[in-house]
């Protein structure tokens, strides 16, 4: 019988393990499309999830409508929403999980000071299923003067509108994915690593500051996550335009982030891009979310077109416990 050449057979095999491995889903591979197939949050109308205050106001006596409060204890203290609880940050998930019963009640409602950070966790516990947590609009930013004196009336600036550009910048071809390495197997354990990871990482390690940006460009990615109008009116130099609700699906523009530069994200207010950088960060990628969006550099620009700019008219005068 005639011997097969040593060479051939190890070409084959060289051959079946290339095959395998390519045919072989990765934990990005598991986890994106897990989530795609179930409700694809970020990707839907549903994205942001924002309430108004006025909403949450006329809630206050709703037994089936929980207010979390995230901000410090003291803050908490000095003036929150009736019946609002207290809670940590990095508790939220095992909160859900242990405390209460989501599926319970009809909204659960985040609230921080500018509604960043909140819409930021929010995100995170949609993107674990829980389709009936929202952020409230601008924090309690909007409830009462002196918590938007702190927070948004002192960061509103307009520092960088005359450094915008309005040429549109083309997106990369391709880019390859990030590499999870969680050691799961199932998608949804590869989500709960995810996630308890995230939960336990502050806030603001996800905040970039708007002068680093304009500054350093070369250190960012800079995404525009909005309509291409208020994009080609004008942008962060070197921005690229990404619409919001569908172009971070695997069949449109996701492909096209990189892995090896910090994705800096940017709508208006920040609000809606807490959303896609929470999303982001779950898939693998270093995303961070511009600390109050275009009205951190260009608030007049904003209020000039109308375009979601923050002015005293967001701030109420409603109650609070003290």
């Amino acid at each position: 019988m005639k011997k097969t050449p040593l060479f051939f057979v190890l070409f084959f095999f060289a051959s079946f393990l290339f095959t395998n491995a390519q045919s072989t889903p990765t934990e990005f591979d598991l986890l994106v499309n897990y989530l795609e197939e179930n409700g694809n949050f970020i990707n839907s109308e549903m994205a942001p999830a924002l309430i108004s205050p006025d909403e949450v106001k006329k809630n206050i006596k709703n037994e089936k409508f929980l207010v979390l409060d995230i901000r410090s204890e003291s803050w908490f203290e000095y003036g929150h929403i009736k019946n609002a609880k207290n809670i940590e940050a990095a508790e939220l998930l095992n909160y859900f999980e242990t405390t209460i019963n989501p599926s319970g009640l009809e909204k659960i409602v985040l609230v921080c000071y500018s509604g960043q950070s909140a819409s930021y966790f929010a995100s995170l516990l949609r993107i674990a299923g829980y389709d009936n947590v929202y952020s409230m609009e601008w924090g309690m930013s909007s409830w009462r003067l002196d918590f938007a004196e702190n927070s948004w009336l002192k960061n509103v600036k307009n520092d960088f509108a005359d450094k915008l550009e309005t040429a549109e910048n083309v997106k990369p071809e391709k880019a390859v994915f990030p590499t999870l390495e969680t050691g799961k197997t199932e998608p949804a354990d590869i989500l709960k690593v995810r996630l308890d990871s995230l939960f336990a990482t502050p806030y603001k390690e996800y905040i970039i500051k708007s002068p680093d940006v304009f500054e350093t460009p070369e250190n960012y990615y800079v995404v525009n996550y909005g309509p291409q109008e208020s994009y080609i009116a004008g942008h962060i130099p070197g921005a690229v335009n990404y619409l919001p609700n569908g172009s971070l699906n695997l069949e449109n523009d996701l492909i096209t982030l990189p892995i090896d530069k910090k994705i800096a994200v940017y709508d208006a207010t920040g609000l809606g891009t807490a959303y896609t950088v929470a999303y982001l960060n779950v898939l693998g990628y270093d995303a961070g979310n511009i600390a109050y969006g275009a009205n951190g550099f260009m608030n007049e620009t904003l209020k000039d077109n109308e375009w979601n700019a923050f002015t005293k008219k967001e701030v109420n005068m409603f109650p609070v416990i003290e």
